[in-house]
């Protein structure tokens, strides 16, 4: 079982990009998928989760500004992420629910 995420990088404040996170394994593909993100010296946080019905939830700092979906015959999840500030800057990771082993994750870094 495995999880890769990606779409990570480099944007300037107001810009956007898109994560993609794929799973490795079917048996993932009707759970809860979320993403959660990692700033430098802070804890592992939930940004955002989608149930496979198509419910999503969004942590009140990015809600408007960015949007769960899922592709479940892709097995993927993704984060659209619109107008971003330099505090979004974070290792972003995706998981389910329940949690299973993470993955590496993808650096998103928010600076002018």
């Amino acid at each position: 079982v495995q999880l890769v995420e990606s779409g990570g990088g480099l944007v300037q404040p107001g810009g956007s990009l898109r994560l993609s996170c794929a799973a490795s394994a079917s048996i993932l593909r009707m759970r809860t998928k979320t993403w959660y993100r990692q700033a430098p010296g802070k804890q592992r946080e939930l940004v955002a989760d989608i149930t496979t019905s198509g419910t999503t939830y969004y942590a009140d700092s990015v809600n408007g500004r960015f949007t769960i979906s899922r592709d479940n015959t892709k097995n993927t999840v993704y984060l659209q992420m619109n107008s971003l500030k330099p505090e979004d800057t974070a290792v972003y990771y995706c998981n389910t629910r329940p949690l299973i082993p993470w993955g590496q994750g993808t650096l998103v870094t928010v600076s002018s």
